[in-house]
């Protein structure tokens, strides 16, 4: 079909100076940007960090002693500290800017009487933009001239199915909204799936409706990370309490002992042995590894705090259109005008007249679709080898084509089979009331065809008829209805469902998490997919309902609707602020710019990367890059077994500082020799961090992590019992070590090797520590069962590193170490041993508690 795109002779365009003019005043043609963290930005926020200020005033401190020795190794610890996070943060930072497209599309605009092709963003108000089939609207519009024009307006509506645009000569003051057939006007992002037209530019960049939706973003306040509030809320707590014992510390050792410089040493020391600053870090630290292990499942975390709460998620809210259906036209049934059916899948496709209603419905296609529906009619015959005597090849040419119009939804394609023969195919296909007009058909046949679309209908297809007809001579007729059509039958095309829904919504289920479905399409079509995907039989919702609720009543209403139908953007945002407010917590996934504003609403805001759309995955807190609604199952997993393991690791460095602490302390109130010094609390933060970072983060997840319900939203992170558990854990270290160390002072063993017995004695305790928090639901010896490379690897590093600080004088005199005999080690190890065995006894009394 040939179309002439010439446009008439009235329509110039605008002149380049007032073009150019407009976008100065105006701008692009283009979203906002967010901002984008700089390095020096990350670094700035990691100095504020209150260990960093403890280690660099240490490390000053030495400096001004002379002791240039240890203040360069405090200085390595801080430096370390700001570059692992720096180099985490900018990683992510480098990821989100990848992930948006900088590609601008082209448009062809007509200026000054003449043709164009400028950058997207380029466009401007009054441009008077030419669009043609695969075209991509650069910005809304109303159209001027058009010839069977349909555009595809999935990513502002969420429906998939493309709409008619009918050409008007009014010029309204606005756009209006998207959706709806036989509207003169067009959308920025909408595809041109059929026709062409010449539309003039009403809105750009933030004032299209979808820069609209974009400027709402910025109204919409992400949640802030629960995990992060508590943890920060526990760090100011011990910060103070550190300060006031750390002063009083200095005061008391300045007083009775006179060395001042050395009772700030000591207040630094003390300071940092009670300051539990490792949560904030370890949770960064945890969330970023969390983040890296879950991309490998082809799931890409943005913000990485939200992978926790993921795993905490009550409701699961989800688009239909490219996120549980694929976002693609399939033909899922032929019905026969004789009543019989075929379902693809279900048997071959052996009868002649399914065969042929396939093909006439191939003939009424054109022969390079855009339009998602005539793609899936070449989709069938390709799968099923349908034709009329084969395939069309290069004797068939297509010959005219008779367009859909408003007064009849039905379109005809007329072919020559051979330029000897005189006589023509005419295929005919659309609204099934329309080709029941082209057919002539009686009261009684129309009633049985009705009937048939009443019950494909209440599957969620969409139904097109089919008819054809033979004209043995041209000239041809100046009307499709002059042809004399034959009705062949009815085909019902579908949205078809992904394959790993009904198993993801499944499991979703069986970790308490109820799924429901929000949608721009239409009730039965929702509906009949919901039931396809498994969703309990709750009630359906539609927007022009919820219009009608007030927010009270909204919020009552969601926790039994499991479908919302015909639902607009802001009727998105209102059903995830419902389920907020009724306190659930809500992970919402999606792909279209009309999800964007929930998407960012949400606890949780998942977007789908393949078809998302930049504004979508710019609101959302995790993309899955591969689209596959199953994906979010296995987000779902990993959100339980990082919580999980986050709660062991922040429960093993609540148990490991009691002692580090009460060591720092003990010497103090007794009056006895100084045990630890900034370098050897640094040290043992080394251990710490990376026992939590990587040790805690590689465990495997706790057994039946997928069949318990959600924690509750009010649940802390740090439970009583908990707190009870690693309190219990630390005392009971701390008296152990505080005993080895007080019964060598009495035994006049020298400080320094006291020093190294006592150091030694708590690292092996620590070590105890680190296998008796692997697992809160299983004994020890379930727990080494599991595999941790990272396990290994951290306590070969120690071994190595202690062994050094005997053996390598330099090491050792840095830690003021003194010789440990075979005998000394022997009390190290079994003071590790004796802690392990004695907790794992008393785990039992506590894991029921812990796990739940």
């Amino acid at each position: 079909m040939n179309i002439d795109h010439t446009p008439s002779e009235s329509i110039r365009g605008l002149s380049e100076a007032v073009a150019q003019a407009r976008l100065k005043a105006e701008g692009f043609n283009e979203l906002p940007r967010p901002d984008r963290r700089t390095p020096l930005r990350i670094v700035l926020e990691v100095l504020r960090e209150p260990m960093l200020a403890l280690l660099l005033g240490g490390g000053f401190i030495y400096l001004v002693l002379g002791d240039l020795k240890e203040a360069l190794i405090l200085l390595v610890f801080a430096s370390m500290s700001v570059l692992i996070t720096v180099v985490q943060e900018t990683r992510t930072e480098r990821v989100l800017e990848a992930l948006r497209d900088l590609t601008s599309p082209r448009a062809l605009v007509i200026r000054d009487g003449a043709r164009k092709r400028i950058a997207g963003r380029e466009v401007v108000r009054g441009d008077i933009v030419v669009l043609s089939e695969g075209d991509r609207v650069p910005a809304d519009a109303m159209l001027l001239q058009g010839r069977d024009m349909q555009a595809d307006e999935s990513l502002l509506t969420g429906e998939s199915v493309p709409v008619r645009k009918l050409a008007s000569g009014d010029h309204p003051a606005g756009i209006a909204r998207p959706g709806g057939d036989d509207l003169p006007y067009v959308y920025s992002g909408a595809l041109i799936v059929r026709g062409s037209g010449i539309a003039e530019v009403r809105a750009t960049g933030p004032r299209s409706e979808i820069g609209k939706i974009g400027q709402s973003l910025y109204m919409v306040e992400t949640e802030p990370p629960r995990l992060q509030a508590q943890t920060a809320r526990l760090v100011r707590l011990s910060a103070i309490g550190g300060a006031v014992v750390s002063v009083a510390a200095v005061v008391l050792y300045g007083v009775f002992r006179g060395r001042w410089l050395d009772a700030v040493l000591n207040g630094i020391t003390i300071g940092m042995s009670m300051l539990p600053e490792e949560f904030p870090v370890v949770l960064t630290v945890f969330m970023a590894m969390g983040a890296w292990r879950i991309s490998r499942a082809r799931v890409l975390t943005r913000r990485a705090a939200a992978i926790e709460t993921l795993g905490s998620a009550t409701v699961l809210c989800t688009d239909k259109t490219g996120t549980l259906t694929q976002n693609r036209m399939s033909i899922v049934e032929l019905r026969l005008r004789s009543g019989d059916v075929f379902r693809p899948g279900e048997a071959p496709m052996s009868p002649v007249g399914f065969r042929e209603l396939a093909t006439y419905g191939l003939f009424a296609s054109a022969p390079e679709p855009f339009d998602p529906m005539e793609k899936a009619f070449h989709d069938f015959a390709q799968a099923h080898r349908a034709g009329h005597e084969g395939e069309p090849g290069p004797e068939w040419k297509l010959v005219r084509t008779y367009g859909l119009r408003p007064e009849l939804l039905a379109m005809t394609q007329l072919w020559q089979p051979d330029e000897r023969k005189v006589a023509f195919v005419a295929a005919a296909k659309g609204a099934p009331e329309a080709i029941a007009i082209l057919c002539r058909l009686d009261a009684a046949e129309r009633t049985a065809i009705r009937q048939a679309v009443d019950a494909m209908a209440d599957e969620g297809l969409r139904v097109l008829g089919v008819a054809k007809a033979s004209h043995a001579e041209s000239p041809w007729p100046e009307s499709q209805r002059d042809f004399q059509f034959e009705f062949i039958g009815l085909v019902g095309l579908a949205d078809p469902l992904r394959p790993s829904v009904p198993a993801a919504v499944s499991e979703c289920r069986s970790a308490g998490i109820r799924v429901v479905m929000i949608t721009g399409d239409y009730p039965v079509t929702a509906r009949a997919i919901a039931r396809q995907a498994g969703f309990d039989d709750g009630e359906l919702l539609t927007g022009e309902n919820i219009d009608r609720l007030q927010d009270s009543e909204l919020t009552r209403r969601t926790r039994t609707a499991s479908v919302f139908a015909r639902i607009m953007p802001e009727q998105k945002l209102r059903i995830v602020q419902a389920l907020k407010a009724d306190g659930q917590i809500v992970a919402m996934t999606g792909d279209g710019v009309n999800d964007a504003p929930s998407l960012k609403a949400a606890h949780i805001g998942v977007a789908m990367g393949g078809r998302g759309t930049d504004v979508a995955r710019e609101a959302s807190s995790i993309v899955l890059l591969d689209d596959d609604f199953g994906s979010i199952v296995t987000a779902i997993r990993l959100g339980r077994r990082i919580y999980d393991n986050l709660r062991k690791a922040m429960g093993f460095i609540f148990a490991v500082h009691v002692p580090i602490a009460g060591l720092a302390l003990l010497p103090l109130v007794f009056g006895l020799p100084i045990i630890f010094s900034p370098i050897h609390i640094a040290f043992l933060e080394m251990i710490i961090d990376p026992v939590c970072s990587l040790v805690f983060e590689a465990e495997t997840e706790e057994d039946a992590v997928m069949r318990r319900p959600p924690r509750q939203p009010a649940e802390p992170l740090f439970s009583w019992w908990l707190i009870g558990w690693s309190l219990l854990q630390g005392a009971l270290t701390f008296a152990l070590v505080a005993g080895i160390f007080v019964i060598a002072l009495q035994r006049g063993m020298p400080e320094d090797e006291v020093r190294a017995l006592s150091f030694f004695s708590l690292v092996f305790a620590i070590i105890s520590l680190i296998f008796l928090n692997r697992s809160f639901s299983t004994s020890l010896i379930t727990a080494l069962r599991r595999p941790n490379a990272t396990l290994a690897w951290i306590l070969l590093t120690i071994i190595i590193i202690l062994g050094l600080s005997l053996l390598w004088p330099w090491l050792s005199s840095l830690f003021r170490f003194g010789p440990l005999h075979l005998d000394d080690l022997t009390v190290t190890v079994a003071a590790g041993f004796a802690v392990l065995v004695i907790l794992e006894l008393l785990k039992p009394l506590w894991r029921v508690r812990l796990r739940s």
